[in-house]
């Protein structure tokens, strides 16, 4: 597949989402995208030093704006400045959508299962936002875990899916804080939790898509698998070494 061009794309707003966490709006209108795909951002530097990442779209496919969740990373090279310098007309360099794997459309159909840890929630929250306006009635479970409650990257807006789409369940897992809600839960999300949580939803995935720390990937994608979950059907997407 060809790469696609680097065209440079101006800030439109950033918003504060968590402390960590900034929400990016990109004046990019995108070519045809999926949920699930991401982007490729590019600094430049007056020396002519350049620093690349690439970060999750947040906003679901055909939305006004293209919206990035960027998390801060202390010793990294650009989210940093998203954070401490940006601002609303600042320019940059972006290149996308990229990626075909970890992608899900409403003609997907389900039931489809979401697991995020952190930041990893991304790309799954551009996949309930499509799912939202043209999906709703396709049964889908999505397990967010963060460490408190003030990490819960749109916990709100999550919260306001479920309350009007009976056919989305959310649980919140928060591993350093009590649960709040009925049905939330306040462990780490083990073996034994996902197949507690897979067995009170009550239904086989169909698709099951992971995304978050390498380390919280692999002990969800292996839990899935003891669950009896077909390999086939797990997806995952991972961030750090």
């Amino acid at each position: 597949m060809a790469t696609s061009p680097w065209q440079e794309v101006a800030i439109d707003a950033i918003v504060r989402r968590t402390p960590r966490v900034a929400s990016v709006f990109l004046r990019l209108q995108l070519p045809a995208s999926l949920a699930g795909q991401h982007l490729d951002l590019r600094l430049s530097a007056p020396d002519g030093y350049q620093a690349q990442r690439s970060y999750s779209i947040a906003s679901a496919p055909g939305a006004a704006r293209v919206e990035l969740l960027i998390e801060r990373l202390d010793d990294g090279e650009v989210s940093p400045w998203f954070h401490d310098a940006a601002e609303a007309g600042d320019t940059l360099e972006a290149r996308g959508p990229i990626g075909g794997h970890f992608v899900w459309q409403p003609a997907d159909g389900g039931p489809l299962l979401l697991v995020g840890g952190g930041s990893g929630v991304v790309p799954l929250l551009a996949m309930l936002r499509l799912r939202h306006t043209a999906g709703r009635g396709v049964p889908t479970l999505l397990l967010y875990s963060a460490r408190r409650h003030e990490e819960l990257i749109a916990a709100d807006e999550l919260g306001a899916m479920a309350s009007a789409d009976p056919s989305l369940r959310l649980v919140f897992i928060t591993t350093r804080e009590p649960a709040r809600r009925p049905g939330d839960l306040d462990r780490r999300l083990d073996d034994t939790l996902l197949r507690q949580a897979l067995a009170d939803w009550g239904h086989a995935p169909a698709a099951a898509f992971v995304c978050g720390a390498t380390p919280f990937v692999e002990a969800v994608a292996s839990g899935l698998r003891a669950a009896g979950i077909d390999a086939a059907t797990i997806r995952t997407e991972r961030y750090g070494s």
